[in-house]
Order: C-alpha cells, then structure tokens, then sequence
C-alpha cells in the first residue's frame, strides 16, 4: 500500500485574546458532513462530542463540497478557510458547526509577516487535518491525512483532531503540554499519535469542564 506524505497542521491562527466558552448543555454543536463522508464517523463522533464537553450535537443534513472552495495546485484539494468562511454563512440555528469531509483540505502558511512561509512551494497549499478559529464558531475536519490500514488507529486521530479544533474555536489556544489534545501538532503526525484524546488539567480547568 502506498502511504501518503502528511503534512499537517492543527491550527494556522493561534488565540489573540483568551476568551473561553464554558461548554455545557445548553450549547448546540451542529456536525455537517459533507458528501461521501462516512456515517459511521459522524454518529461516532457525536457521541465522543457530547460526552467529553458536556453538550448538545446535532447532525445536519449533508451537503455538496461548495466548488468555490475547491483549489488543484498540488493535487485535488478544498481550502480549509473557505469551507469555515461557506458554513458561517449558512445561519443555521446551532452555536458552532463543524464540518466533517473525506476529501482533502489546505491551507496557505503565513508567516509572522504575513508572508508565505518558505520554502513556497510546501507552504502555498499546505495539507492539513483540521482548521478552526481560536476562538469562533466554525471549524472542519478531514480523514483524508488521518489514514491508516489501523482504522481504530484512524479512528482515534479523528477524534483527538475534532475534540482539538472544537477546544479552539472554545476559546483554547495551543497547550505546551505534549500529551495534552492541544498540543501543536508541529506538522507531524507522531505528535497527534502521542497525545492523549482529552484536555489536560490546566485546559479543562479554563472552560470549567
């Protein structure tokens, strides 16, 4: 079998102001998969959802991957900030929604100038597991850079990316903790591998769980 090159991010923008939403059961968290993704995933995840932060998870009808998110600069791709920008947009009557796809997702790395990280042709279209905003409302995930012939390994991943993108857009930045599930993946996924799938003490403590 041939292996995918992975190269991954958790997060392009880190928290600018610290600001936590305590989860609790009065908070809609609205999954929306996208075409083809897998049911299994989607109803699994929102168990692990509402048992680890302690809120409401409603699945969304599927929907179409938006074509103005599509991008094929180094392979078949859809921008990761154009999909959060496209679900922002859809007013739907939940407090976040995370969008759940296959397909595989990008993003261009900037630096701290705000130009694109070097070399350019790694960082133009930079694939990635998830994205979110730290803190917002709308984030997205893909098992497109999680596979593994291991599906209960893959599995995993998935679930540690999703619980880590919602802690974002909760208001969590990066943990320095590296077994904690906000840790920086730091483009490898050993780091995602070797971290536990909850929030460390400190995390959990800053949104109350």
């Amino acid at each position: 079998m041939k292996y995918i090159v992975l190269i991954l991010a958790f997060l392009l923008f880190g928290c600018k102001e610290e600001r936590y939403a305590s989860p609790d059961k009065d908070i809609v968290v609205g999954l929306l998969p996208y075409k083809g993704m897998d049911g299994n995933y989607v109803s699994n995840i929102e168990t692990e959802i509402e048992k680890y932060y302690n809120v409401k998870v409603s699945i969304l009808e599927d929907k179409a991957l938006p074509q103005t998110a599509f991008i094929n600069i180094k392979s078949p791709r859809y921008r990761a900030d154009s999909l959060i920008a496209f679900q922002k947009r859809m007013n739907l009557d939940v407090d976040y929604i995370m969008g759940l796809t296959h397909r595989d997702i990008s993003i261009t790395k900037h630096d701290d100038k705000g130009q694109i990280r070097k070399p350019e042709w790694r960082y133009n279209d930079f694939g990635i597991m998830g994205l979110a905003y730290c803190p917002g409302n709308s984030a997205v995930v893909s098992y497109f850079q999680l596979k593994t012939p291991d599906k209960a390994k893959q599995f995993g991943r998935f679930k540690k990316v999703t619980i880590h993108e919602l802690g974002h857009n909760f208001g969590l930045p990066h943990c320095p903790d590296k077994k904690c599930v906000m840790t920086d993946a730091v483009e490898s996924i050993k780091t995602v591998d070797n971290a536990n799938p909850w929030l460390c003490a400190i995390c959990k403590n800053k949104l109350n769980l």
